[in-house]
């Protein structure tokens, strides 16, 4: 392919050697588990919140997230991933015109016949997914986890609930397509303040309450927008994973935090 947006950050948020790569997305994936006394569903989610730092720190969380998608690993052949946006100023939701998504472990392709059909309204931008983080380190825990797939990454700026709610409804599908809000939660409180606050956000989650802040959660945006689509669509959402990197591998004066929940 001619027109691929290449890895920004392997070698700095995860490895950049293959092997290397797919074993530590192994491990994180064989040690996840789920909190205890969680009821979780015999189905697959048909959507997953999961954070986005390097993998030292949040790579265990978002282990939690990905482990429950193991038994849909021959059924999901297109995930919608949703992140915001660090390094542009952006209005609405954009969309990449590449063809594939580069990570070192092989090429991602953009579903074309998604794009074309549901995203006519969704403008192109690819300066905002050229150095985004957000959606990039996800990618390589899809390639481990499921067969084969197509992705429709989407960067999400200044948009309301019910904008990005329309567009996750639009591309929702059925049981091959999964849904993938990227976000962290709180950033840079001490370590007890930071478990507050992430329970108190994590709370308003679950009761899918569309009006989260960026100081709750970088992905603010696009997690309000799935919460609009969780809420007309009566899906229950469920916490999985809530820690931060005072837990994994961080000093604790100054923490970002980090959840995994998934949405049946």
């Amino acid at each position: 392919m001619s027109n691929v947006r290449l890895a920004a950050v392997a070698g700095h948020f995860y490895p950049d050697d293959p092997e290397e790569l797919r074993a530590c997305v192994c491990d994180y994936l064989a040690a996840a588990a789920p909190l205890p006394n969680v009821p979780l569903p015999d189905r697959p989610p048909r959507a997953v919140i999961a954070p986005h730092a390097g993998y030292v720190y949040s790579g265990p969380v978002a282990a939690s997230a990905y482990s429950c998608l193991v038994p849909a690993r021959t059924s999901v052949r297109r995930v919608v991933l949703l992140g915001p946006s660090h390094r542009v100023y952006l209005k609405g939701v954009a969309r990449s015109t590449a063809e594939a998504f580069r990570t070192p472990l092989g090429d991602v392709p953009l579903d074309e016949a998604a794009r074309l059909s549901a995203l006519s309204d969704v403008r192109p931008n690819d300066r905002a997914h050229l150095a985004e983080h957000s959606i990039e380190v996800h990618l390589p825990f899809l390639q481990v986890v499921l067969e084969h797939f197509t992705i429709v990454p989407l960067v999400v700026g200044d948009a309301g609930p019910e904008e990005v709610g329309e567009v996750i409804d639009r591309l929702s599908g059925g049981p091959e397509t999964l849904v993938v809000v990227s976000s962290d939660l709180s950033h840079y409180l001490d370590y007890e303040s930071a478990t507050r606050r992430d329970r108190e956000t994590t709370l308003a989650i679950e009761a899918k309450r569309t009006d989260l802040a960026p100081d709750q959660a970088c992905g603010s945006a696009p997690i309000n927008g799935l919460l609009h689509y969780a809420r007309r669509m009566l899906l229950t959402v469920t916490t999985l994973d809530l820690r931060n990197s005072g837990d994994t591998a961080g000093p604790r004066h100054q923490v970002v935090g980090y959840g995994a929940y998934a949405i049946h």
